[in-house]
């Protein structure tokens, strides 16, 4: 069997085991109504996808330096095994209790799956063909975006709300043996020391910062004991982190990769730019239903012109990255983010719902021009043996902007809303938070100025 046959073989199973985590998010929203209904635990709810988020931030670090020191395709197996075996046991659950435990099980897989399927398309094609395909995964979010709903809510009528669970297994074992079966890579075979102590404070350090901006504001407040000495464990153990990396002989994140200026710079970037679609994401349905007086379906659907304009704008750039430039293709989406956001802050008590669908489209056209120049330029500038840690510290930064997003927005908006349905504190409480999202945005911007020429940019690559 060829070479291009075996590589089109690979890609088909990294898409598929992509999509499926990827449509997880989306799917599981869909049906949590009558998951409640079935297993009796409402004041529960929110942890069913916080702990999904929770075990998949502080995993994905942690896999990404094994598929640098143990090869990808180990790394793979072991992500799409604990995703599917949390999968089914997810659909076998019987209380909240054991659907949340189950869920961190998945979270973990999950964790494992994004940094070798996007460290694979950087292992297996060179220059302008990985920026083309980076376009093309990049866009399995948008689709699991929009397909989530629709797939979930024909589970759920007409079928089982266990059945969005079970769907996970015959398309994982689709990926396993494309991936096991086809692809091919030499692992140098030597003794390999793995850093557990730095994986054990990394492991708390995040669990006390995730945990914290979760439940801060909501079950427990700001200024509760609780959340302060959270965020002081959180602080404690990253430098505790910190110092075992520094002395570590194979360190899980090495301290050298925060001298490159682009992979500081990306991920500055990306906790900025993915925390906005966090808020958009959130709060613009809210607008169209409370403030414009919309249907719930009708204010779900907002978010679904981004859903499409990212993907569409991902493969463009994805073609074009190399023609007009790394840094300027980023700095390009980065503005039209910011047009997007200015958008926002002009919106009134009046404005149509129009206006809401060319804001979608304008933040989700802008996000594809940064996502996937910055996916391309993190790998571009590190070697084989360091880009797993690369792309998973990547990663880990767009999950820590959306739930730092999250929690910053919240404790914004509750701040002016006291009285539940109140139009007028609704408006001012979602300008506040339309401003806010418009300063991040020029920050965004601000940062992609400091990423180095298309020409530099080029040389490391060569380096690497």
């Amino acid at each position: 069997m060829s070479k291009t046959t075996n590589i089109n073989m690979v890609v088909a199973g990294l898409l598929a085991a992509l999509f499926i985590g990827a449509l997880d998010v989306t799917v599981v929203a869909t049906a949590m109504p009558n998951i409640m209904k079935d297993l009796h635990g409402m004041s529960s709810i929110s942890w069913v996808f916080a702990i999904y988020t929770l075990t998949t931030c502080i995993t994905t670090p942690i896999f990404g330096k094994l598929t640098d020191l143990f090869g990808r395709k180990l790394v793979f197996v072991i992500g799409i095994a604990l995703f599917v075996i949390g999968s089914v046991l997810c659909g076998l659950a019987q209380s909240m209790t054991a659907l949340i435990l189950f869920r961190a099980l998945q979270g973990i897989g999950a964790g494992a799956l994004n940094p070798v399927c996007f460290t694979l398309v950087g292992d297996l094609f060179p220059g302008e063909k990985r920026g083309k395909m980076m376009g093309v995964f990049g866009s399995v979010w948008s689709v699991a975006g929009l397909l989530g709903p629709l797939v979930g809510g024909y589970f759920v009528d007409n079928i089982s709300w266990r059945w969005i669970f079970y769907i996970n297994v015959p398309i994982g074992a689709i990926a396993l043996i494309l991936v096991v079966g086809f692809l091919h890579q030499n692992v140098e075979r030597k003794s390999k020391k793995i850093d557990y102590l730095g994986a054990l404070t990394f492991t708390v350090a995040l669990s006390a910062l995730m945990y914290a901006l979760l439940s801060g504001g909501k079950e427990h407040p700001w200024d509760s004991g609780l959340i302060i000495g959270l965020f002081a464990v959180a602080a404690v153990f990253l430098l505790l982190f910190l110092w075992v990396e520094k002395k570590a002989e194979e360190p899980m994140m090495p301290l050298s990769i925060f001298k490159i200026r682009v992979l500081n710079v990306s991920n500055i970037s990306g906790f900025l730019a993915f925390s906005i679609t966090t808020g958009v994401t959130i709060y613009a349905p809210i607008w169209i239903q409370a403030v414009l007086g919309h249907t719930a379906t009708s204010s779900g659907l907002t978010v679904m012109p981004m859903s499409l304009a990212w993907p569409l704008a991902s493969n463009i750039v994805g073609r074009l990255m190399y023609r007009m430039g790394i840094k300027a293709s980023i700095v390009t989406g980065s503005f039209i983010v910011l047009a997007g956001a200015a958008w926002m802050i002009a919106l009134d008590i009046g404005s149509p719902y129009a206006y809401w669908v060319g804001i979608m489209v304008v933040i989700g056209f802008g996000m594809g021009f940064v996502s996937t120049p910055s996916t391309v330029i993190v790998q571009s500038v590190v070697g084989w043996e360091m880009r797993g840690v690369a792309n998973a510290s990547n990663s880990l930064m767009r999950s820590l902007g959306q739930t730092v997003g999250v929690a910053v927005f919240g404790t914004i908006f509750n701040s002016y809303v006291t009285i539940p349905g109140n139009k007028p504190e609704l408006v001012s409480g979602m300008h506040a938070i339309f401003i806010f999202l418009a300063v991040i945005a020029a920050a965004n911007l601000v940062s992609a100025l400091f990423l180095p020429a298309h020409r530099q940019v080029l040389a490391q690559q060569r380096s690497a």
